[in-house]
């Protein structure tokens, strides 16, 4: 069974850090690409970052550009989101997904993470 649970979250101050964890089983880990998703109150949800299980590339939404970075660590079996200079309007639920790349930016990634809140205040 495929399970995706997610670690992190919490509360911060405008231009704080936190980092997201989560940790994959019933799977080959190597072999899915893994993004994170946020979903904010009254917005759809979007995509944040993912990272490929071909080469390992990266890819982020301009709005966290230069602030998240992604990373895996297949020793783990687990993908982490640094989130750095955090901004108010980065308040939402955060989501881990995995599938294949392409599914991840379409966003019909078939496995998804419970979620967790990341509140930054002002």
């Amino acid at each position: 069974e495929v399970q995706l649970v997610q670690f992190g979250g919490g509360s911060v101050q405008a231009g704080g850090s936190l980092r997201l964890a989560c940790a994959a089983s019933g799977f080959i880990f190597d072999e899915y690409s893994i993004g994170w998703f946020r979903q904010a109150p009254g917005k759809e949800r979007e995509g944040v970052s993912c990272i490929s299980s071909s080469d390992g590339s990266t890819y982020y939404a301009d709005s966290v550009k230069g602030r998240f970075t992604i990373s895996r660590d297949s020793a783990k079996n687990t993908v982490y989101l640094q989130m750095n200079s955090l901004k108010p309007e980065d308040t939402a639920v955060y989501y881990c997904a995995t599938d294949q790349l392409e599914a991840l930016v379409a966003g019909t990634a078939k496995y998804w993470g419970q979620g967790t809140q990341v509140t930054v205040s002002s």
